[in-house]
């Protein structure tokens, strides 16, 4: 291979790299929500599921909505947006914030399609995934995606 057709190679490899890696970052913390809120139970995510006591005090879900974070031991960003996901919950009366720890728990990465951590599944008041975080939240995202969430609520008790 000649040099200048190398060095084309090279460049186009770079560019799509970029390419790539500009699409991945923009992706990630953005708020995806559900778009099919039914009252199928395939949907509803219990405490039993999460291998969790649903009879524990206080309760693992909120009353309003819950965020409920999967991470893993060895992922760098789940401290980071534990602190982040506590403290959007401790700002809002019924929103709670569960962790639950994936690093020995592979049936529950499949059970919730989980390809990265940090990951949070917004929930209602009953449980249904209404919309799901990849990666580190936006905060004022999160905030809004609660907020629509609240009017949904009362909108439709």
């Amino acid at each position: 291979m000649n040099p200048a057709a190398a060095m084309l190679v090279l460049v186009l490899l770079v560019a799509l790299t970029t390419v790539l890696g500009l699409v991945w970052r923009r992706r990630q913390g953005r708020v995806s929500v559900s778009v099919s809120v039914s009252d199928d139970s395939a949907d509803v995510v219990t405490a039993a599921q999460l291998g969790l006591s649903a009879s524990s005090s206080p309760p693992v879900f909120g009353s309003e909505a819950t965020l409920l974070q999967f991470s893993t031991e060895f992922c760098a960003r789940c401290p980071g947006t534990s602190v982040l996901l506590g403290q959007v919950a401790d700002a809002r009366i019924g929103v709670r914030h569960v962790d639950v720890d994936l690093t020995h728990r592979a049936d529950l990465a499949r059970r919730f399609n989980v390809l990265q951590t940090p990951t949070t599944l917004v929930l209602d008041r009953a449980g249904r995934v209404r919309a799901r975080v990849g990666g580190v939240p936006n905060r004022a995202a999160l905030h809004a995606h609660l907020d629509d969430l609240a009017l949904d609520v009362q909108e439709f008790p």
